[in-house]
């Protein structure tokens, strides 16, 4: 992706944009202001997305985005916190502002609500039963806003706590942007999977929506996951989204909770 030159960059305030609305007549339609440090924080997630600045990277100092954008240094601080509150950049004391990766422990776990019921949540081991390249289902092919038939990839994989399978998972991902994802690359990635996406293939998951209901197991699950046919488990279907809101995975998972729970915090 093309880097943005560092001052080419331009904040309309709300007061700028209000005389450039009211020049075009009462019959035109109210114009919707934001805030200017909401504006601060969109150039700053465009940066982001231009990969201005890559995932574990220190980004510019408040004082430097400040200069950069001509606003006070108080605007960058208030457009920094919500990046933070949004897990997007992480701020680490006496040491400056981080962008976010998948590799840090406290940003995996975003992604992984499942907690046992006695001790920490940890890290899974992963069992890759198949990957495959395939043409989109139509179902799916929406869901990723892409063309049905167009080429996806298929992972079916389960995952072991303590020696347990305890999730199984399938999920599509659009072949376009995760050309060379192949089943002895997933098996020998150690890490989180959220973290190849990003290291190798140049996509954060930044957001994810979920639907949660509770489903029998069939015989695969019951087979997998090594629980008795008609099994109570929580069925979780994921969206997850890279910057601009675009998504870019469609999984569907099946959670063994007998010593597990779904672990979530409301604010």
């Amino acid at each position: 992706m093309v880097k943005s030159p560092a001052m080419s960059q331009s904040v309309t305030t709300p007061a700028a944009s209000g005389s450039a609305a009211s020049a075009s007549g009462p019959g035109a339609a109210s114009p919707t202001f934001s805030p200017l440090y909401q504006q601060i924080k969109s150039l700053i997630m465009q940066s982001l997305q231009s990969g201005e600045w890559k995932p574990g990277e220190l980004i510019p100092s408040e004082v430097e985005l400040a200069f950069r954008y001509k606003v006070s240094q108080g605007t960058v601080r208030k457009a920094i916190d919500e990046l933070s509150a949004e897990n997007l950049v992480v701020r680490r004391q006496g040491k400056g502002t981080f962008v976010a990766t998948h590799h840090e422990a406290r940003v995996q776990f975003r992604f992984l609500r499942l907690s046992p019921d006695g001790g920490e949540a940890h890290q899974p081991e992963n069992h890759i039963i198949e990957v495959k390249r395939m043409r989109g289902p139509a179902e799916v092919a929406r869901v990723l806003d892409i063309k049905a038939g167009d080429s996806v990839i298929f992972i079916r994989r389960v995952q072991y706590f303590d020696a347990a399978p305890i999730i199984l998972e399938e999920i599509w991902l659009p072949g376009a942007i995760f050309k060379g994802l192949t089943s002895e690359r997933l098996a020998e990635y150690k890490g989180p999977m959220y973290g190849l996406f990003e290291t190798e293939f140049g996509t954060q998951m930044i957001r994810a929506s979920e639907k949660l209901k509770a489903v029998p197991a069939d015989d695969t699950a019951a087979e997998l996951l090594k629980v008795p046919l008609g099994s109570p488990l929580l069925n979780v279907d994921r969206v997850a989204y890279t910057y601009g809101d675009r998504p870019v995975e469609l999984r569907r998972a099946l959670y063994a909770t007998e010593s597990h729970h779904y672990h979530n915090e409301l604010s």
